[in-house]
């Protein structure tokens, strides 16, 4: 087992999209209340005196949309100014961005993961559950911001869905080749639209590199990201391609993450919802941070366990009470 020093952190669980592999199209989610998110002196007390003191040193702020967060640049700045911040890193769908990518990369951010699914604007649309004007111009803007404002690596996620997007897999594949862009095939989960993937499945990641390969070719890559991607690399192409494998290839040996929610809840593993603790009814009632150390201390030494016990179920139960927007993938 990995030594886990890498937490995600959910700032908000609202968002401006509602990605079909997020939650279920028309669902109507119960929204946590702004008194009931963790404020900002809560989350940074949570990271001095209880993450960092037990070997977290890698942050990734996540939602919801992250920048949906009141003074999220400020954040931002004080996470990324502590000493022991070794990686602090950003996942956004992009659409806020092009304003904000100076004010973020200014105060600290120098990661930043933005979603892209599709390059056609109708089945970007169709995905983000948008029947308005098309959002994919402004999301592109929004990279492109980005990449020039100097985020290096700048990471685009695709979810691949079935009959969905898989038919761009080689035209996303080729924004790696001429700009240092690395772009993550992230396998489609039933976590937030059980019955989408139960209808559509997924597409096994050795699938993808196939079909990658035979078109260019393909080989392993020495780049690697803190996460569980296994990345490889077009033959002289300036970026990498990497595949995150959670249903086809189980990598929970290699696990090194744990997430926090927007309302204050530490999960141990993405998959399966049991061994939670909430640390911030528990801040709110007066517990010193020393009792919340060593809470989080047994939860570290029992991860390996939980990852693997009833993996694909999530819960005792057998389903997810939580779509993927708010856990905070």
């Amino acid at each position: 087992m990995n030594q886990v020093d890498y937490l995600r952190i959910s700032l908000i669980d609202r968002c401006n999209f509602r990605c079909q592999y997020c939650m279920p199209e028309g669902a109507e989610l119960d929204y946590i209340l702004r008194q009931q998110l963790l404020t900002d002196e809560e989350l940074l007390t949570l990271i001095k005196e209880v993450f960092i003191p037990v070997g977290f040193t890698r942050f990734r702020l996540t939602g919801g949309e992250p920048l949906l967060r009141p003074r999220v640049v400020e954040l931002v700045g004080a996470i990324a100014t502590l000493p022991q911040t070794q990686d602090l890193s950003m996942t956004t769908n992009g659409f806020l961005l092009a304003p904000m990518a100076q004010n973020l990369y200014n105060a600290g951010l120098r990661r930043i993961n933005i979603s892209l699914d599709s390059l056609d604007s109708d089945t970007f649309d169709q995905i983000i559950g948008n029947r308005g004007r098309s959002q994919w111009e402004k999301v592109w803007h929004g990279i492109q911001a980005a990449y020039n404002v100097g985020f290096d690596p700048l990471k685009l996620n695709v979810v691949v869905i079935p009959g969905v997007n898989d038919h761009e897999i080689l035209d996303l594949a080729a924004l790696t080749i001429d700009k240092q862009w690395h772009v993550r095939f992230i396998e489609f989960m039933p976590i937030g639209n059980a019955d989408l993937f139960g209808d559509r499945g997924w597409i096994p990641s050795v699938e993808l590199r196939q079909s990658i390969s035979q078109r260019w070719g393909l080989t392993e890559s020495q780049i690697r990201g803190n996460g569980p991607a296994d990345v490889f690399q077009i033959p002289g192409a300036k970026g990498t391609l990497g595949f995150i494998s959670q249903m086809s290839e189980c990598f929970c040996d290699r696990c090194n993450r744990m997430r926090l929610s927007a309302d204050g809840w530490l999960r141990p593993c993405l998959l399966n919802e049991n061994g939670q603790i909430d640390l911030k009814t528990a801040l709110r009632n007066g517990v010193s941070t020393s009792v919340l150390r060593n809470q989080v201390k047994d939860l570290l030494e029992i991860k390996s366990e939980i990852n693997y016990k009833q993996r694909y179920s999530g819960s005792n139960e057998g389903i997810y009470t939580r779509t993927m927007s708010q856990i905070g993938g």
